[in-house]
């Protein structure tokens, strides 16, 4: 469990998480020879009133975030279809996430500090024996160790001491704010960042399937949680190190992801 002390940390510069994510994913694909194909731009068509209107007075949509996507690439992408600018989303999940999107418009923006601390549950993965800057595979893999010692009986004894109530230091590329400037703008400009423990409460953590180096899990956890730090943390605890590989949201309350649409869906649901 993390104390309760601050902690001081230099970010060099070359790590900054957000330098934004679409422009390093792209640099990526180039990189690769898998340069993306730059779709010509469309004509808007205005949407039909009766279309719109609805989403003027106030809905909740549940969206399938997709792979790469940034939440609010998704909250701009729907502003466009719909025509609409009160429209927000209650909760962020990390590109390399996918999952269930609450987004809320009109009079549902309201609502989102109300979605935003519903309990959350998460399927996905964590890949032992290396660690990463951003906690995730924003970065790369560095510190390579041995994980042959792990066994069944280590992972779920380590798995105990992050149930309940317990402190949680916040990655540093987060967008958490300290005097209203994001972790991660800090980090870019490799000033030094003062990180602080935060409560939450983990009500479950389960491992559902073992495939070493990689562990499969179940979370069901509050509002506030890291699942970054969750994997970085149990990695420590077992002494192998350990990153979030993949993660999706399954449920905020009792909205689940069962009942999202992907982008596709949703754009031909209000099609003319």
């Amino acid at each position: 469990m993390v104390k309760a002390i601050d902690i001081i940390i230099f970010v060099k510069k070359d790590l900054a998480r957000k330098e934004t994510y679409r422009l390093r994913y792209t640099n990526k694909l180039i990189q690769s020879g898998e340069a993306p194909v730059k779709q010509e731009r469309k004509e808007r068509i205005p949407i039909d009133p009766a279309i719109q209107q609805p989403y003027v007075d106030g809905r909740i949509i549940l969206i399938n975030k997709p792979l790469h996507w940034t939440s609010f690439d998704v909250v701009r992408k729907l502003r466009s279809l719909i025509q609409i600018k009160k429209i927000g989303h209650a909760g962020t999940l990390d590109p390399l996430a996918t999952g269930l999107l609450i987004i809320c418009t009109g009079k549902f923006t309201k609502k989102i500090n109300e979605y935003m601390a519903q309990e959350k549950e998460y399927v996905g993965s964590i890949t032992l024996g290396a660690v990463t800057p951003t906690y995730d595979l924003e970065s790369e893999p560095e510190q390579p160790k041995d994980f042959s010692f792990v066994t069944i009986d280590m992972l779920q004894e380590k798995i105990e001491k992050f149930i309940g109530d317990i402190d949680q230091l916040p990655p540093i590329f987060s967008a958490i704010k300290k005097n209203g400037v994001a972790l991660y703008e800090l980090a870019r400009r490799g000033e030094t960042v003062e990180l602080k423990p935060r409560s939450i409460h983990i009500k479950s953590f389960e491992i559902t399937q073992i495939g070493l180096p990689v562990i499969y899990f179940k979370v069901v956890c509050s509002t506030g949680t890291y699942i970054r730090s969750l994997a970085h943390d149990y990695g420590a605890a077992l002494g192998c190190g350990g990153y979030l590989s993949s993660l999706c949201r399954t449920s905020i309350g009792d909205f689940k992801n069962d009942a999202a649409l992907s982008m596709e869906d949703f754009e031909k649901s209000i099609a003319n």
